[in-house]
């Protein structure tokens, strides 16, 4: 099996993607600019830039929301679960992945990050 690093554009120690086996791992996406600043915004705000995030990056892995089947989700505040869930919905609508959600201290007082593995054979 062999695996290939895809390393990250922002200024920090990880790679963007590992592609090994049939899988493809993403790294954990917060609302960021460029810079690596976080965008303001409300949950919903921040939830649908991280999701854009990671479809731009899974699509230049050759990958797409809809080969998706495993989300980890970390919530700065579990009070925007519901609103969280509104906005992340639309982003699936071949289907929902597998998912953990659970509530962290966040960089920078990001309000959400997500990390996602699909399959790409």
């Amino acid at each position: 099996m062999s695996i290939e690093r895809i390393p990250s554009s922002l200024p920090a120690p990880f790679s963007k993607a590992v592609r090994a086996g049939g899988f493809l791992f993403l790294s954990g996406v917060l609302a960021m600019d460029a810079n690596g600043n976080i965008l303001p915004g409300d949950i919903q705000t921040q939830t649908r830039a991280v999701l854009e995030r990671i479809a731009q990056n899974l699509q230049e892995c050759g990958s797409s929301m809809a080969q998706v089947v495993r989300a980890t989700i970390w919530l700065s505040n579990l009070e925007d679960f519901a609103a969280f869930n509104e906005e992340y919905a639309k982003h699936f609508p071949q289907g929902l992945p597998a998912r953990s959600c659970v509530q962290a201290v966040l960089y920078k007082q990001a309000k959400i990050e997500i990390e996602v593995q699909a399959w790409v054979g």
